[in-house]
């Protein structure tokens, strides 16, 4: 396995706090890596080091096979940044900008015209790509943003919490995107993210910081399933009481616990298990107004390690 950024034992260090503290991590070429943490976890330290932005206090990482501490120029000739605040010249138009990141990579003119052609998709601002950048809304400029990253087709890609703020249909565009460069260029893509969906539904593999360590790692269904089981909520029409000794006997049920007007029921496998349970409550005739399958969830993950939820920690 070849990979794409690496890290062993990296430290950063601000007066006498490790922001990030002995971290080890692998990310094979063309794996979408999800990382998320709670506030003062120590994500945006572990961006700025592996995107040779600030320098580790000891350690080592590299990224595309190079040293970010001891060959950063070729580190930053081989990956694109999309940051949480996006630097754009707001005097410049969307297209100038882009054209001048072009330049600053090697495009020949006719490459740079056609990379931008291929990336206006993408940005979906119409007219105002012509326009001087400091007219465009939040949104408009995130999208921008992820453009200037991709001008020169970067082997990997870092991107700090890239649809923040965005509304859903553009969230999803800037999804396809994601998805499109991973398979169809094979690009390694690093991905910090407060949306739990988007790191369900892009990531590979997700690895969870808190305190400056790496405190879980895995795909999103191995790290769902170290939080316990799937839950089916049952609402009775009646009285919730009645509800356990219907479902007394039915195979793969671990616990039931009554919460007002809603039985949680604890199984090993909710799939399986749906179905004999309704039965078993039409059986004992037990009316439900409602009966819902309720898998475990990356933020059931994140409260478990981190003690917070990872919106409310963004919302902070």
């Amino acid at each position: 396995m070849t990979l794409a950024i690496s890290a062993s034992q990296l430290v950063r260090t601000f007066g006498d706090k490790n922001a990030v503290d002995g971290v080890d991590i692998s990310i094979a070429e063309g794996e979408i890596y999800g990382f998320l943490g709670p506030n003062g976890a120590g994500k945006s330290t572990m961006v700025k080091m592996l995107t040779s932005l600030l320098r580790p206090t000891s350690g080592s990482a590299t990224v595309a096979g190079f040293d970010v501490a001891m060959q950063s120029d070729q580190v930053r000739l081989r990956i694109g940044v999309a940051l949480q605040d996006a630097a754009l010249d707001l005097k410049q138009t969307g297209r100038e900008i882009l054209d001048l990141q072009g330049r600053f990579y090697g495009l020949s003119k006719s490459e740079r015209a056609a990379r931008i052609e291929e990336l206006i998709p993408l940005i979906d601002i119409g007219a105002a790509f012509d326009q001087r950048i400091g007219t465009y809304s939040g949104g408009m400029k995130r999208r921008l943003d992820l453009a200037v990253a991709l001008v020169h087709n970067p082997a990997v890609l870092f991107l700090d919490e890239p649809t923040t703020g965005l509304d859903p249909t553009s969230r999803t565009k800037v999804w396809d995107e994601v998805r499109r460069l991973n398979t169809e260029l094979g690009m390694t893509i690093f991905l910090t993210t407060q949306y739990l969906e988007e790191a369900d539904v892009l990531a590979n593999r997700v690895g969870i910081i808190a305190g400056g360590k790496i405190v879980a790692e895995g795909t999103p269904d191995e790290l769902k399933r170290t939080v316990g089981t799937d839950v089916v909520v049952v609402r009775p029409v009646g009285d919730p009481a009645v509800v356990p000794g219907a479902l007394s006997s039915v195979a793969g049920v671990e616990s039931i616990d009554v919460r007002g007007h809603e039985v949680l029921v604890s199984v090993a496998n909710g799939a399986s298990a749906i179905s004999p349970i309704a039965l078993a409550l039409n059986e004992a005739g037990v009316a439900v107004s409602n009966l819902m399958l309720r898998t475990s969830t990356l933020d059931d993950v994140f409260l478990t390690l981190t003690g917070g939820h990872l919106q409310e920690e963004a919302a902070a």
